[in-house]
């Protein structure tokens, strides 16, 4: 392979280019956005909650610990910055492009997934008493015994998205994408038994699960919404990295799949423009070697014209 010296690919350099290129991926992004929209303006189902199933969901309704301004922030915020730590140490706009783009995808897509189950199902949230009945008097169907709220309407809605939880499967999503980003730019699985690596890899992964127990103790959330969450997050950012990115555990797993495709290609162009001079040397040799027969040829005939000139002269 050719050597690539560091900072040969910006962003200036090549950074429309590869944009470009992946024009097409960014523009499904946009598509997931006002999927992601449309699935959060929708009613969700209203599961039947009777009256004895209210037993289980009558804890008290109260503020978030970590809102909901805060989730594109520990999700999509957090990983970005250390991306773009890397690109001005390494100076690789097919790393940054490709970590961009694999971290939205990831966040989108699980996203999307995390709305349309919870729309789909309208589990009630383990506060939904409180929703439905803010003063704490209950009404009830006089044949069904299915709930009949008396609370706010954009209060009641929300206490039907219950599973799978948003918060964690975003925040895994974001931090699970970055964490398979750091395993690979560190090399954890290089084999040499280095703990600390780990460590740094798991951190990310803390904080994602400690934003999921924060929605049990907040009551916002069942312990199974959490835990769905958390695996719709990991599964869907372990594929997108994927897509973009060689395994962690690779040797080539510290760059995008693009940027070693980008080395091949260059290789390629210097052996074709190697082969096509050497085809120039001979074709040029053969030229030359035919000028030379055709001059060594010239001059046997004219030799053997003057030697019949001199024998009819003799005669």
């Amino acid at each position: 392979m050719p050597e690539i010296q560091l900072g040969a690919h910006t962003i200036r350099s090549h950074g429309v280019t590869v944009a470009r290129f992946h024009m097409h991926d960014w523009l499904i992004l946009v598509l997931l956005i006002v999927i992601e929209v449309v699935l959060n303006v929708i009613e969700p189902f209203h599961r039947f909650v009777g009256e004895d199933m209210l037993t289980d969901l009558r804890y008290p309704l109260q503020d978030n610990t970590v809102p909901f301004w805060a989730v594109p922030l520990i999700a999509l915020v957090l990983p970005f910055a250390v991306i773009s730590v890397y690109y001005f140490i390494r100076r690789d706009v097919y790393d940054l492009h490709h970590a961009i783009l694999g971290l939205l995808f990831s966040v989108l897509i699980t996203g999307v997934i995390t709305d349309a189950i919870k729309d789909a199902v309208g589990r009630p949230r383990p506060d939904f008493f409180w929703r439905c009945f803010p003063d704490g008097r209950g009404f009830f169907h006089n044949v069904t015994r299915d709930v009949l709220c008396t609370g706010d309407k954009d209060v009641v809605k929300e206490g039907h998205k219950s599973f799978p939880s948003g918060h964690t499967s975003w925040s895994f999503a974001g931090l699970g994408f970055l964490a398979l980003y750091l395993s690979g730019k560190i090399r954890v699985f290089d084999q040499r038994g280095h703990v600390a690596k780990l460590c740094i890899v798991f951190l990310p992964l803390l904080v994602a699960a400690l934003v999921g127990v924060s929605r049990v103790d907040d009551y916002w959330h069942h312990w199974q919404d959490v835990f769905g969450g958390a695996i719709i997050g990991l599964t869907v950012a372990s594929f997108c990295y994927l897509q973009f990115f060689p395994p962690p555990y690779d040797p080539d797993g510290w760059g995008p799949h693009a940027y070693f495709q980008m080395l091949a290609d260059s290789r390629n162009v210097v052996q074709n423009s190697a082969g096509m001079n050497n085809l120039s040397v001979r074709q040029a040799e053969l030229e030359n070697v035919y000028v030379d027969q055709q001059g060594t040829s010239m001059e046997i005939s004219r030799s053997n014209t003057r030697d019949t000139t001199r024998t009819l002269e003799s005669c």
